[in-house]
């Protein structure tokens, strides 16, 4: 049976919840079009976030990788396109590191594209009545490092899986402490990742900007 691995990460800047992991743990251990769901928490930590990414790749050798995360004021699940080897935090991650202006990967090219069916994902989703976009951007916090740290590890190992980033809003009960914030029920966002599992496996590739670097 195939496998999935979908991560989601810690509460963070001072809220008692990350909505990417109250979904995600919900995941764990159902099979969705076929494949084993085996889902993961990382740290908001930069370096540490990709070490716990790259060991349980390691151990599951998973056919996909979705990693799901909080960006707190969007409005939709978005689907994100292109990971930059840059991290640059606004704020200290969970181990108070800040890293102004740094590369992700030593070495590594300016940027992954991800390599799961981006727009295909975002129709079904909207399909099912949920609001979805395709994202150009995944900021440089913790996110993107870990956006970037695991395509650069599909890309540099020749893995045949296939994997990429989503962010979903907050949950209404975070929202009530940002006033004017935009949120997600939990059950939307978990019928979202359900649909985008389903389509991921269904679909190899986006046939435009899908699967590439950039230099």
């Amino acid at each position: 049976m195939k496998t999935v691995l979908i991560t989601a990460f810690e509460p963070f800047e001072g809220e008692a919840v990350n909505p990417s992991w109250e979904a995600v743990r919900q995941l764990d251990g159902r099979v969705i079009g076929g494949a084993r769901i085996a889902a993961r928490q990382l740290p908001v930590v930069f370096g540490q976030a990709l070490e716990r990414l790259w060991q349980a790749m390691d151990e599951i050798q998973p056919q996909r990788i979705i990693a799901v995360g909080q960006a707190g004021g969007r409005s939709d699940f978005s689907v994100e396109r292109v990971a930059i080897n840059v991290d640059d935090a606004r704020i200290p991650d969970n181990r108070n590191n800040q890293p102004v202006d740094e590369p992700v990967i030593n070495e590594g090219p300016a940027a992954y594209f991800s390599t799961l069916p981006i727009k295909a994902i975002v129709a079904a989703v909207r399909e099912a009545g949920i609001p979805a976009s395709v994202s150009q951007t995944a900021g440089t916090f913790v996110c993107n490092h870990v956006m970037y740290g695991l395509l650069h590890r599909l890309h540099t190992r020749e893995n045949p899986a296939r994997g990429g980033f989503i962010h979903i809003p907050y949950l209404p009960e975070q929202a009530v402490n940002h006033p004017g914030a935009p949120s997600m029920a939990a059950a939307s966002v978990i019928r979202a990742l359900e649909i985008a599992i389903r389509v991921s496996l269904e679909t190899e590739r986006d046939t435009r900007l899908s699967g590439g670097t950039l230099h």
